[in-house]
């Protein structure tokens, strides 16, 4: 018969022993260091003034009265140092990294996760809560295939629920990507976090919106006037109007209101003239009251209406805006079907 236990090394009291009380206080001493096991630091050498009860795990190169113990326990006990031998399966609690260790048979390592199961809350370099269930923190993030392919899935609940993508600047809101409140895949965008614009959707059918790409159709009220060589004219209403764009004070030194353009960008330009004259006339598109973007030339029409179209790609800046020059006299005719100006951002 062995004379101590297999798996933690207590002695037994044998027949006919003489004090049996040392080796019975022996398996006490060995059982309170062993059972709920704390690691209270992983060291080399013995700390100067160890307290009574405390476990230690021996590293390599230990030195002074732990020198050949590598890889043991060593426990303080009545003055002096007691070592144990772990075996695979023991766990313990580093009390040092608040941390739980399982000794895999060569030295202590962090315990695996569970292959399978249900955890409420994860958090991998970060901490989850009740909202954020799942929260990591790291500079990559991989997804990869377990077969020919891998799918991100983000369901939501009906139709008026969201499903999508949010990011954020210092924690404030910038861009979302996904199902927003509806079932058309919206690219949403805002400056601050509290506004949001849809810039592009997509709906079911495939098609596509830009409701805040800036674009506009300016005339003025239908009827005829009279306008001669070098007359400034701006514009009285929007028949088409998004993305902001929208009519100014009145242009200097004529009538009618300016076009603002409210985004920077490259902009396509459509200018319809509808007019009438027995003489050369036209009439120039300018920016700030200043720059021909784009103009219409006619010879004559022999007092007849006739309508004349010119187009232009040029480059706009935010706070710019758009009036129309005209040159000689002629009767030039507004309305929806009559003189207008086109603008869209590309």
């Amino acid at each position: 018969m062995s004379e101590q236990t297999e798996n933690l090394s207590l002695p037994y009291i044998l027949p006919s022993q003489a004090q049996k009380h040392v080796t019975h206080n022996e398996a006490l001493q060995r059982l309170d260091a062993v059972v709920q096991l704390v690691v209270t630091a992983a060291l080399s050498a013995p700390p100067p003034t160890p307290a009574e009860g405390k476990v230690y795990a021996v590293t390599a190169t230990a030195t002074g009265d732990w020198a050949g113990q590598e890889g043991k326990l060593a426990l303080r006990q009545d003055g002096a140092w007691l070592f144990l031998q772990p075996r695979a399966g023991w766990r313990a609690w580093r009390a040092d990294t608040a941390a739980p260790v399982l000794h895999d048979g060569s030295g202590w390592v962090e315990p695996p996760l569970p292959s399978s199961g249900t955890m409420q809350q994860l958090g991998i370099a970060t901490g989850a809560d009740a909202t954020n269930r799942l929260a990591l923190s790291s500079p990559a993030t991989l997804l990869t295939h377990a077969g020919a392919g891998h799918q991100l899935k983000i369901n939501k609940a009906s139709v008026d629920d969201t499903a999508t993508l949010l990011f954020q600047s210092d924690w404030s809101g910038r861009a979302e990507i996904g199902l927003a409140g509806e079932d058309a895949l919206s690219f949403k965008v805002s400056p601050d976090g509290a506004s949001w614009r849809t810039a592009l959707a997509l709906t079911g059918h495939g098609r596509v919106h830009l409701p805040h790409r800036p674009l506009a159709e300016a005339t003025r009220s239908a009827g005829s006037a009279i306008r001669t060589d070098g007359e400034a004219v701006g514009f009285d209403g929007l028949s088409l109007a998004q993305g902001d764009v929208a009519l100014g004070a009145t242009v200097p030194g004529g009538s009618g209101l300016r076009l603002l353009v409210p985004e920077t960008g490259l902009y396509r330009l459509g200018l319809t003239l509808a007019s009438s004259a027995t003489a050369a006339h036209g009439v120039d598109l300018l920016r700030n009251g200043s720059t021909s973007l784009t103009r219409i030339r006619k010879i004559s029409t022999a007092g007849l209406e006739t309508t004349a179209f010119a187009g232009a790609l040029v480059s706009l800046a935010a706070g710019d805006w758009l009036s129309l020059s005209h040159f000689g006299t002629s009767t030039v005719h507004y309305g929806t079907t009559g003189t207008r100006l086109h603008i869209a951002l590309e």
